[in-house]
């Protein structure tokens, strides 16, 4: 994993104030959980307190140490909620849904964390994961925030190679989210500038990306999830009994 027990999260705090986009995240989720649920790479906890109450137990796998206390702060007195301060190393432990948002991106080679998460799901548990979409709008955000490289379906589906799953599905979301990075790329591109100044005014990007979210689910369900700034995941196991 690329730099991720040095990595602070420092844009954490503005996407956890974008509530639009929580909320959106979370409906996209909440069908696929039940159970017992481990989350790797929680990070501030956010999405966890949303969908908390819609499963039986919940372990989340935090190696940074900065982001594992902001958890501890958070959950500790949670008792349905076990907190470790480790990447994901479950060799007993089984699952009926592990969720892996926003981390793949953060490693150079995922398929090997990918069979291990997917060994620990029950039969017919789900493995949710959501990865930054299209590498074309990779951007200086991207390489500060430690993003090895975003995905397509088709790149993604390479990284399955070593798993075998009884029904994959894979769509992408927030389409407003992908014009803006787009126009942004653009300025890149022509702007030295804005550049070297992207963060100017990082919060009031994200609140106007954020106050847009509920334009970009309607134009999500009308063009059917053909393209957006982020690619959701759904891996599901076979019945072993089977």
């Amino acid at each position: 994993m690329k730099n991720f027990f040095e990595y602070d999260g420092w844009e954490l705090n503005f996407f956890d104030e974008a509530e639009n986009f929580r909320n959106y995240q979370f409906d996209i989720i909440k069908r696929y959980l039940n159970g017992s649920v481990a989350e790797v790479g929680p990070g501030s906890g956010s999405l966890c307190e949303k969908y908390k109450n819609n499963c039986e137990t919940i372990i989340l796998y935090e190696p940074t140490k900065k982001l594992f206390e902001n958890l501890v702060e958070k959950f500790n007195s949670d008792k349905k909620i076990e907190l470790k301060n480790n990447e994901f190393d479950s060799k007993k432990d089984k699952f009926d849904c592990i969720l892996v948002m926003d981390v793949l991106e953060h490693i150079e080679n995922p398929k090997n964390l990918i069979v291990k998460l997917f060994g620990s799901l029950n039969s017919n548990g789900k493995l949710l994961i959501n990865v930054p979409a299209f590498q074309h709008l990779y951007s200086s955000f991207d390489k500060d925030v430690g993003h090895v490289k975003r995905y397509n379906k088709n790149s993604f589906l390479k990284e399955l190679s070593l798993v075998k799953v009884k029904k994959i599905d894979m769509f992408y979301y927030d389409s407003v989210g992908y014009i803006l990075s787009f126009l942004s790329q653009i300025l890149f591109t022509i702007s030295k500038n804005y550049k070297n100044n992207y963060k100017k005014n990082f919060d009031k990007k994200i609140y106007f990306w954020n106050f847009l979210m509920p334009i970009s689910r309607i134009i999500d369900k009308c063009i059917f999830n053909s393209f957006g700034k982020s690619l959701f995941v759904v891996l599901e196991k076979n019945n072993e009994k089977n």
